[in-house]
Formats: C-alpha cells, sequence, structure tokens
C-alpha cells in the first residue's frame, strides 16, 4: 500500500520541514510513498541554490507533490511539458518531484483526489510595479512598502483562467461527483469566512471553490495559504507545518 501524508506552505525550505528529525515517518517511506505539498511550495528561480535544494528533496526516500500557490514562479512551472500521472495533468520538475496540475482528479492508492491550486496574493496593497518602474527603487529601500514586482515576485498566474476551472468542473463530473479529497491552497468562500472570523473576503477562485464544495460528494478538504493548523469543521482542514497521514 501507498502511504500518502500531506503538509502545509513549505516556501522552499524544504530541508526544515522534511529533514529526517522533523519527519523521521521517512525512514520506512519508498519512492511509492508520497508526501504532497498545499501550495507556495517554493518554485521561484532557476538558481544554483534552487537546483542544490530541488537535488536535496529528489534525494529523499519519498516522492513529492505539489499543488501551486500564490507564491511560486509561473515562469518557470509554465515552461515544463504537460504530462499525464494517475490519471491527471502533471509537470515533473524531477523524477520524484511532481506538480499537480489545477482541475485535476488523481487516483492514489484506491483514492480520488481533485486538485486545485492558487490564491490571490493579500500583500500587494501598494500595487504590483514593472521591473522598470522607478518606485522598485522606493520598495527595496523601505520594507513596509507592500509592493510586488510582476514575474519577480508576482504573478498574475496565481489566479485561474476560464479554462482551468472548466476542466476541473468537467473532470469532476467524470466522476460523477465524488472524491475522497479536494486539496487546494485557499479555500472555500465560507469556509474562510469561519477561519479569519469574517476578514478575508470572497474572491473568483474562493467562490468557485465554494460551488465545488457545496456540488462535491467528498471526505476532506485539505488546504494551505493560511499559515495555520485548524480543523475548521470536521471536513475542512488548514495545515501549515504539521504532516497528516490520510491513509
Amino acid at each position: 500500500m501507498e502511504v500518502i501524508w500531506i503538509t502545509g506552505d513549505t516556501h522552499g525550505d524544504w530541508i526544515h520541514r522534511l529533514n529526517m528529525d522533523s519527519f523521521p515517518e521517512q525512514r520506512e517511506m519508498t519512492k511509492d510513498d508520497y508526501v504532497i505539498v498545499l501550495g507556495d511550495f517554493g518554485i521561484w528561480r532557476d538558481s544554483p541554490q534552487q537546483r542544490w535544494y530541488l537535488n536535496w528533496l529528489e534525494e529523499r526516500r519519498f516522492t513529492t507533490l505539489f499543488i501551486d500557490g500564490n507564491h511560486e514562479c509561473y515562469d518557470i512551472l509554465d515552461s515544463y511539458p504537460v504530462e499525464e500521472w494517475h490519471g491527471g495533468k502533471v509537470h515533473f520538475i524531477k523524477p520524484s518531484i511532481i506538480h499537480l496540475m489545477r482541475g485535476q482528479v488523481f487516483d492514489i492508492d484506491d483514492l480520488k483526489f481533485f486538485t486545485f491550486g492558487g490564491a490571490a496574493s493579500h500583500d500587494i496593497s501598494d500595487g504590483v510595479l514593472e521591473i522598470d518602474d522607478p518606485r522598485v527603487k522606493e520598495w527595496r529601500d523601505d520594507p513596509d512598502k507592500m509592493y510586488r514586482i510582476n514575474h519577480i515576485s508576482w504573478w498574475e498566474r496565481e489566479m485561474p483562467n476560464q479554462e482551468e476551472m472548466d476542466e476541473g468542473i468537467k473532470n469532476l463530473a467524470e466522476h460523477n461527483n465524488k472524491v475522497d479529497f479536494i486539496l487546494t491552497h485557499c479555500t472555500a468562500s465560507s469556509t474562510a469566512a469561519l477561519l479569519s472570523h469574517g476578514l478575508y473576503k470572497p474572491d473568483k477562485l474562493t467562490d468557485y471553490l465554494e460551488e465545488i464544495r457545496c456540488n462535491v460528494d467528498y471526505r476532506k478538504n485539505i488546504f494551505g495559504h493560511y499559515h495555520q493548523n485548524l480543523a475548521v469543521s470536521d471536513k475542512d482542514i488548514c495545515l501549515y507545518e504539521q504532516i497528516i497521514r490520510v491513509n
């Protein structure tokens, strides 16, 4: 039987989250077992440092799966060829580091996982700048400014397009709108409101996930993004540093 663990945002710090001391269960794992990261995985730039960290992760005993978050370099992610794996579309970052694309249903160990990454960034209140904007220097000199730079620290692709949303609805319908797990980065509008006591307002993606939540028979929706470890309800669980086994 394949063993499946799930954790929240790693932001590229895979060594801290997934070393042997933090996650000793990996001693009994093989490449046929999985750790799933719920977005903000940490694909930021093609640098020697990131290649070293990816090689470190590739050498773990398990296979790493991840959905995308709002802090990913989509220029890099979208450059990988789309392949098929366990019934859904993926990008192979390494042979055992696999990006689970949006709107897909994967069959892993007789469990069905619906995946939909992405989220709206909330740390852009001062705007998104182009790299040649003179305010970029101001942003670098003033850490309190909430700027992001297009294609450097912010990507429009953090939010889904209509094709991805339509594909998700179609794939769920092909599975009779029944899955075991809904894996997302942000969550449905009503769940986000409960989690934040009304602080987080709905957007296009959370409303889409609300539609799915209301129309799909699922066991658990497990999501990241909000940097908390919290069961919002019996079925809706937010993860951050915790690593939980689901089978």
